[in-house]
């Protein structure tokens, strides 16, 4: 029976601030990582949108187990009066 090998990915935030995961998170693969990614992402700018009418741009980086970034997402939130 072949073991199948689970990756560490590490899930950086950045919208002004930018927050290391030092935890990480069990994946598959890079594919079950951006997944996760992307569900994570809009989860952030659900729970952090800003009540002041400012632009705010939200990114999430997936870092592999060496550090090396292997996928990144924004999301930007831009308000206007019409």
């Amino acid at each position: 029976m072949q073991e199948r090998m689970v990756l560490r990915y590490f899930f950086d935030v950045h919208d002004g601030v930018l927050r290391h995961d030092a935890e990480g998170v069990e994946c598959a693969d890079l594919e079950a990582a951006r997944v996760q990614a992307r569900k994570a992402l809009a989860d952030i700018v659900q729970a952090s949108m800003p009540d002041d009418g400012d632009n705010k741009t939200f990114t999430i980086m997936v870092r592999d187990e060496s550090g090396v970034v292997k996928y990144a997402a924004s999301l930007t939130f831009r308000e206007q009066s019409v």
